[in-house]
Parts: C-alpha cells; sequence; structure tokens
C-alpha cells in the first residue's frame, strides 16, 4: 500500500477500504471530494488546506467548482437543504450531518438509511476519481497519479 497513510483513512460503507479522512485534517488528494466550495471553509476554517492542495495541484478553484457542479447536476446532488446548494460540497461526517442526511432522504427516498450512506460514500468515490483525473498540470499529475489506483 506504502502511500497510504493507515492513521488518515476510514473503511466507509460505499467507499469500502482505504477512504480518505478531510484535506484539512491532511488527507491524500482523494479527500478533496469532501471539501467545501473554494472561497468558503466550513468544517475545519481554521485548518482548511483545500486552497493550498489545489494549488499544489495545479488546479484552479474555478476548475474545481466546475467539475463538482457538473458532478452535482449529472447526479441530481443539487439541494437547497445543503451547504452550497450541492451535496458534492458536503463533507464526511459520517456520524450525521443535519443538512446532508435530509437532502438524501430526499433524493433517494426509497432506501434505508445505510443504503443512502453507502451511495452517498460510492458517489463521493467516484467525484474523487474525476477531480484527480482532471488535472491537467504536469506536475500535479505526477503527484494524484499514485492515488488513482485506490479509486
Amino acid at each position: 500500500m506504502g502511500i497510504l497513510d493507515q492513521e488518515k483513512l476510514r473503511d466507509i460503507p460505499g467507499w469500502e477500504k482505504n477512504a480518505p479522512i478531510h484535506i484539512c485534517m491532511d488527507a491524500d488528494y482523494r479527500g478533496l471530494t469532501f471539501c467545501c466550495k473554494p472561497g468558503h471553509s466550513l468544517t475545519f476554517g481554521i485548518k482548511c488546506k483545500r486552497d493550498q492542495i489545489l494549488d499544489e495541484i495545479g488546479m484552479t478553484p474555478q476548475e474545481f467548482i466546475k467539475i463538482k457542479e457538473e458532478f452535482s447536476k449529472e447526479n441530481q446532488w443539487n439541494s437547497d437543504l445543503v451547504c452550497f446548494g450541492s451535496l458534492s460540497y458536503c463533507c464526511m461526517r459520517r456520524g450525521g450531518c443535519p443538512r446532508r442526511d435530509p437532502a438524501l432522504e430526499l433524493r433517494y427516498p426509497n432506501k434505508s438509511k445505510e443504503e443512502r450512506m453507502r451511495k452517498y460514500f460510492q458517489k463521493k468515490k467516484e467525484l474523487a476519481k474525476r477531480i484527480l483525473e482532471a488535472v491537467n498540470d504536469s506536475k500535479g499529475r505526477e503527484k494524484v497519479k499514485p492515488y488513482l489506483k485506490f479509486l
């Protein structure tokens, strides 16, 4: 496994093994899937590393926003209930979120809570892959390339 720091990983339904924690808690690049919209820092605002990591991989905030918003539209993840109007910007909070969870219930009404969370994390894994695959900067591509095999 090598490049993955086991202390910064979680096994969660839908992602299964080796899901990254938040970027603000020193996750690997895949953790960008759990980041807020650029221009804002909510979850761990004083520790937010999103903009630093985007710069490190050569992705602009505008490119990041475009990826998340296109993904949201494709998956019908837009919702007035969640921060920034999209589940794409929601974080990992396995223990529940008073905004995300009702939005997921509306999006997937015929699924149990466990099935909704599985679907959510499965989609977040897909979004992580899309973000990393969109890195165009040559140095950035070299940095994210090893993490793609875990998606």
